[in-house]
Parts: C-alpha cells; structure tokens; sequence
C-alpha cells in the first residue's frame, strides 16, 4: 500500500474566460518511507495538488489516498495521518509555543504528549522559545512552530510545502536535519520547494509538474544522468556572442552553457575568446538539478506514464 496515491487527479476550475484545467490527469504514488519531491515553475499545479490531498479542494475527477484512506470519504483518517506545513505564516497571536502545539495535538485527539512536543521544539531549535508568545517570534521561529504544528500528531505523512521560503541558513539546515532524522524513522515526506539544490540533496525520487501534468518521474539520480554532458560555468562583464547567449543560463556575472563532451567546450571556449570575452573562475562540471529541471521545462509538455512507487528498504 504506498503511503500517498494520486490516481488521475483532474481538477477544473471556472473562470470568467472559462474553464482552466489547472491539473490533468495526475498519476503517481508514494511509497512509505520515501523522501519525495514535488517540482514545478509557479502555476504548475502544485499548490493545487496539495491542497486536493490536504481536503482543501476537490478533484474534478480522481481520487487521491493517503494511507489507504480516501481523502473524501474516509477524510478524517486521511487527514490524521498527514502532517502539512503551508507556505504561508498562519499563527494565533493569544497564545505561547507550547500552548500552540498542545491546542493543535487537541484537534487529533492527542492528550499528555508534552514528553514529544519537547522532543520536538529541541529539534527544531524552539526548547528556549516555548513559553514565549507567538507575537514575539521573528518570522523564523514562526516557522519553526508551523513546522511543529504539523508534527506534534506524529503523522506518518509530512508534507512540507515550500518550508524554508525566505528563512535563513540556520533554519534550513535545522530543519533538514530533524526531518532527514524523522525520515530514516520511517516517516514518509513530500517536499515541494523551489530550491532545487534541496530537492537534488534530499529527495530519493522526484515529479516534475508543467500546467497540470505530470512530465517528468523518476529517481533522483536517473534523472541527473539523463542530463549526460558537462556544464561550462563562469563569471563575465561582457556580453556573450549572440550564438551562445541563448543557450546560455545567466544569473548576474555568472553564465552557465551545456555542453555534450569536451570537444564542445573547447570549442565554446575559443568561441569566447574569438569574441574577446573575458573569463573569470572558469569550472567544468556536471549538470544540476536545476539544469534538468530547466531543460524539461523548456521543452514540449510529453506526459508520462504512471509509474509505480519503488518499494523502501527498512519500511514494511
């Protein structure tokens, strides 16, 4: 039984310009224990996807389960075996951090567990913030506690949705480490995140969403040796020939060019230096994520197949 399945999820919404079909035909499942991401550039479908499996939104057509439980008609258990962060900061503003988590463990049913809200808040770095009032919190911490939120249940699914947009350093590695920590537990986790660098790092398995379908699923790894060739990186003020600014990556002073084997990048390379561009900490590399992620993107939508969830070593 995988821990989440989407099984042709649809959902059409009704506009003043008509229908918009924001996702189309969605099929994967998640197995238990894996760490799974969800990608996608804004409007892909995502935000969508998740508030379906939340019980925020219903599927025009499909079905969606969590744990074996119907997100419509079982809701209840489906809901009590997800542990969601939003992306947004949600908080009451009356009460402390642990009165919060002790509120929110009430909406479950669960009693006299201050020994794991403990164990939470050390996780996340919250132990010396916990009497103090939501209200005095920087934005960091507060999410830090919607973090806790999600957890103090201790669900088997955790979906965290975009959860260190605009946090510092310090959260990001915090929280990576104690939800690496609950995944090896056997809790199962889906991320989305538009820092593609935690994905890479992070997810075993990875979908990718463009306008509502599914066009890319597989292994993290198997993803990034599709990307075979190299990625000529470096830093320039000057203006690239018109040939290999489009294909080109540029972000400020650093420009990043695809390249099949090494034939080519010598060749981009007396390309530059033809063109009297002047090249600062020049790198060879691999392709990234990222490059995956914007090859795919780029290219003609080709949804792919439903393709099972892998079973997980360790997890029954």
């Amino acid at each position: 039984m995988p821990a989440v399945s989407f099984q042709g999820v649809t959902k059409v919404f009704q506009g003043s310009q008509g229908p918009f079909r924001a996702l189309d035909g969605v099929c994967f499942d998640i197995a238990e224990g894996e760490f799974f991401g969800l990608l996608g550039p804004n409007g892909a479908g995502k935000t969508t996807l998740i508030s379906i499996l939340a019980g925020l939104a219903r599927a025009t057509e499909g079905r969606v389960t969590v744990m074996g439980h119907d997100v419509v008609t079982d809701f209840a258990r489906a809901r009590h075996a997800l542990g969601i962060v939003p992306q947004e900061l949600v908080f009451d503003p009356f009460f402390s951090v642990r009165e919060t988590l002790r509120i929110q463990s009430g909406y479950f049913g669960v009693r006299h567990n201050d020994d794991w809200i403990d164990e939470v808040l050390a996780g996340l770095g919250l132990s010396d913030k916990a009497d103090a009032n939501m209200r005095q919190l920087s934005g960091g911490m507060k999410r830090r506690v919607l973090v806790a939120q999600a957890l103090v249940h201790r669900p088997p699914v955790i979906v965290l949705d975009e959860p260190t947009a605009g946090v510092d350093v310090e959260l990001r590695q915090t929280l990576w480490q104690f939800v690496a920590r609950l995944n090896q537990q056997g809790h199962t986790v889906l991320l989305t995140t538009h820092y593609l660098e935690e994905a890479e790092a992070l997810c075993g398995r990875i979908a990718m969403l463009k306008r509502g379908q599914v066009v890319a699923l597989d292994r993290t790894s198997n993803l990034l040796r599709a990307a075979a060739g190299s990625m000529l990186r470096f830093k320039t003020d000057d203006v690239l020939p018109p040939d290999l600014a489009g294909r080109a990556r540029v972000t400020g002073r650093i420009a990043q060019i695809a390249a099949r084997d090494a034939a080519e990048v010598e060749s981009m390379l007396a390309r530059l230096r033809a063109a009297g561009v002047r090249v600062e900490d020049l790198e060879i590399g691999r392709a990234d994520l990222e490059d995956v992620f914007l090859a795919i993107m780029q290219g003609a939508p080709s949804p792919v197949p439903p393709v099972p969830a892998p079973a997980v070593e360790g997890v029954a």
